[in-house]
């Protein structure tokens, strides 16, 4: 499984020895933009801007130039998430629609982004992302792709969308179970160490900003020659963290042998 450090430090694009996650509402905040060192993947800001407005403030053409920007000035990107629409119900109350509105929401830019791209000439594949709260609606907004003429089954990477808030949850591992048999290679959005546990074996990647959390922890131990008061800031931390998980989460996934594995539903 590939694993991408999710990071609010985009200096570390010209620092990092392992992939990042890095989102777009950090980086417009650069007047001067690094140049990667690492494979890095481009998180929207999704869940910020719907928490925040109720709604996307930045258009996908917007959205599309700042990508090409990325892709030509740092270099080194391997994908871009799109401009989804969680369906968290916290999301859902700020903006009054329903989890299939939201769900139609995300089909309909994923199709717009790509066409965008393709008429910047932008090489950035931007992943399709299911959206979806309970495994019906997950199987529904699949369907919806289908309707628009996305195979998803034949996509490099699909992300699985509204799941960085429940990691912990029986619904959660039969979700990624589920798409994971179906042959469906996933990407796994904010997975935290509970979540690696239970269902990292199902994801062909994942982002995680968790190591963060337990580096802030009270009696969490610096790393070796580290000066500052927690590591939560710190890239030999999050690199640690991040091999160990990867090396777990890798270690699970050869273990795990479904006998449905591509079977079409």
């Amino acid at each position: 499984m590939k694993f991408y450090i999710g990071t609010h430090e985009p200096g570390w694009l010209g620092r990092a020895s392992l992939p990042l996650f890095v989102s777009r509402r950090r980086l417009n905040r650069r007047v001067v933009l690094p140049t990667a060192k690492v494979e890095w993947a481009l998180d929207s800001g999704g869940f910020t801007e719907l928490s925040m407005y109720g709604k996307w403030q930045t258009s996908a053409s917007q959205y599309i130039d700042e990508i090409y920007g990325y892709e030509t000035r740092i270099g080194r990107l391997a994908w871009a998430a799109p401009q989804d629409w969680m369906c968290e119900p916290a999301i859902l109350n700020q903006t009054g629609l329903t989890v299939d509105d939201h769900q139609w929401a995300t089909v309909d830019n994923y199709l717009l982004l790509r066409s965008l791209a393709k008429l910047h000439g932008l090489h950035t594949p931007i992943v399709p992302v299911l959206q979806g709260w309970t495994l019906d609606d997950y199987h529904y907004c699949w369907e919806m792709y289908d309707q628009a003429g996305i195979d998803l089954l034949a996509e490099p990477l699909v992300g699985l969308g509204s799941v960085c808030r429940r990691q912990n949850t029986d619904e959660i591992h039969e979700i990624a179970s589920y798409f994971y048999e179906t042959g469906m290679r996933l990407h796994g959005f904010g997975v935290k160490t509970r979540g690696f546990k239970r269902y990292a074996w199902a994801l062909e990647s994942a982002d995680s900003m968790a190591w963060s959390y337990r580096a802030r922890r009270a009696g969490v131990p610096l790393m070796e020659g580290c000066t500052h008061k927690a590591c939560n800031n710190c890239l030999l931390w999050a690199e640690a963290w991040g091999r160990r998980t990867a090396r777990l989460a890798g270690e699970a996934r050869q273990q795990t042998t479904f006998s449905t594995r591509g079977r079409k539903w």
